[in-house]
Parts: structure tokens; sequence; C-alpha cells
């Protein structure tokens, strides 16, 4: 995921505070929350279902707060972590942290803040939800590493993104599901996949620094092509979960929807011509996982589900 800075403060510019915060949150890119938190919702609009048919809408809330937190933290530790290698790549230079439009303390501080709010969100919730807490952190810190070390790191960030739903599930409940788990797998083999299409487009810098990347390692079109076994297992995975949590209708119909968007997502991207990359990456994965989340709360609604 990628951004470039809107600007840059001007020698001897006195920063607003507010100009700081909108900075830090292009740096996190904060609007990319709707690739984990659909996936959330669904977890946990599900469980409320299968508790006592009903929305908690302060435990919804707690849980965006700590999804969002969460992210946050992570997206900041995986800026300040690559700030090096981002400035010598041409597609990341103009990141905040390279530009020098967030310091690398100011960085600091906002995962601070970031990862204190998913605690104190979690602590909110329940017993469980705090003691898991710091499992859900590791992962996050591991990632932005894992280029240096393995040329799978898009299974680590895989990892990550699969605790949210199983976490959201806890976060109602307060205690463990294996249904959440097959929801959690699904999303992490998917995340994971699309993040092999993503990191095709630094396959030449990332073999210039050494960066680690099934591209990089095993070249574009095997990238490509572990994308779409893994958005083949993902739809399994789907498949699995809504069997399990004995989905209605309205689920089997996103799922649908999803696996259209997969063979358009897989269409459009190829081993030679990347130019609509981003379409495939920020367009398509945001639908899937809106359109996933509309068609399960529709779901849920019908068959029960009370406001």
């Amino acid at each position: 995921m990628t951004t470039t800075a809107d600007g840059v403060l001007g020698p001897g510019s006195a920063p607003q505070p507010t100009g700081k915060v909108k900075a830090f949150l292009r740096l996190v890119m904060i609007e990319h929350s709707v690739f984990a938190l659909p996936f959330a919702y669904i977890a946990s609009l599900t469980a409320m279902f299968e508790l006592d048919r009903s929305i908690h809408w302060d435990k919804l809330l707690l849980v965006t707060v700590a999804m969002v937190g969460l992210r946050t933290f992570a997206m900041a530790c995986n800026r300040i972590i690559d700030r090096e290698i981002d400035a010598r790549n041409p597609r990341t230079a103009g990141r905040e942290l390279v530009t020098g439009a967030v310091s690398v303390r100011s960085a600091w501080t906002g995962a601070g803040v970031a990862v204190v709010v998913f605690l104190g969100a979690a602590a909110l919730l329940n017993p469980l939800c705090l003691t898991l807490a710091p499992v859900a952190v590791v992962p996050m810190v591991v990632y932005p590493y894992g280029k240096r070390f393995t040329n799978f790191p898009h299974a680590i960030l895989g990892l990550a993104q699969a605790m949210g739903p199983v976490g959201a599930w806890i976060a109602i409940t307060g205690s463990w599901s294996w249904e959440a788990v097959i929801l959690g797998l699904a999303v992490g083999i998917w995340i994971g996949g699309f993040d092999l299409i993503f990191a095709c487009q630094d396959v030449a810098a990332d073999r210039a620094e050494g960066v680690m990347s099934v591209p990089a390692r095993f070249g574009v079109p095997a990238a490509l092509w572990g994308a779409r076994a893994c958005h083949a297992v993902t739809m399994a995975l789907f498949v699995w979960y809504a069997l399990a949590v004995g989905a209605g209708l309205f689920f089997w119909l996103g799922l649908l929807i999803v696996a259209v968007a997969f063979i358009y997502e897989h269409t459009i991207v190829r081993p030679h011509d990347l130019s609509r990359l981003n379409r495939a990456f920020f367009t398509v994965n945001g639908f899937i996982g809106i359109a996933l989340f509309a068609c399960a709360l529709l779901d849920l609604l019908v068959r029960g589900l009370t406001v």
C-alpha cells in the first residue's frame, strides 16, 4: 500500500498541530481500514446473532476502536522500520517519513498512542481480549522485518490480518470460536494473496536492495499464480465458514459476488502488464470487503438479528 505526501513543509515554517495529525493519518493510510474492518464486523455481528440475536452497539464501537488502533500502530511501525528502504525506492520516496512531512519522533508517538488505544479497548471488552491483545501486537512488528529474512513476508501479513475476525468474535463472546478461525484464515490468505500481487510492482527495486519477497525471488508470473491459488483457498474457506455458521441466501449471494470479483482481479493483472495493478489492489479488494459485509449484514437481519 502506498501514498504520496500531499506536500512538504517549507523551510522555517511552523507546522500546525492539525497539520501534523493529517500528515500522520496520511502516513498510516487510515482510509485503508476498509480492508480489515468489514470482516471484523461480520465476525462481531455473527457472534451477536448466535449470542442473543441483538446488536450490542457499545461492543461494536469498541471493536472498531480496537481494530483501527491496532492497524494504525502496525502501519506506523511499518513506515518507521522501512523508511530507509522507502527512500531508495522511487515508488515510495514520497512517503511522509521520507519527505519529512512526519518526523520519526511523531510517528513513534502516534504508534504509541494507537497501541494504548488498542489495549484500552481490549481491556474494556473482556479479560480474554486483554490477555490475548499482546499476542496480536507481535506480528504487526515482525512483519516489516519479514522482508529482511524470508521470501514469504506476505504470510506474516496474512497471519496478522487473520487475527482480526478471531479477536472480534472473542470481543463479543469472551470465548474462542473455530468458526471465527475459519473466517480469519480466509481473510489472512486473501490479504496475503493480494499482497503478492501488490509486491510485483517493486521487483526491480527489491532485487537491487536485497528486499525479499515472492516476486523478487521467484518472478512476477509465479507470484500471480500464487495469488490465484491463495484466492481459490480463500473462496473454499469462505464456503466452509458459511456452512459452519448456517449462513442464509444473502451471504451465499455475497460469496458469488466475491468469486466474480476475484476472477476480474486476476483477469486485469498480467505478468507483462501491471498497468491496472492499483485498480486490482485498491478498488477490487476494497469492494470485496464491503460487498461481503453488506450481504452478511442483510443475511443476519433477515434471519432475525435485531438492531
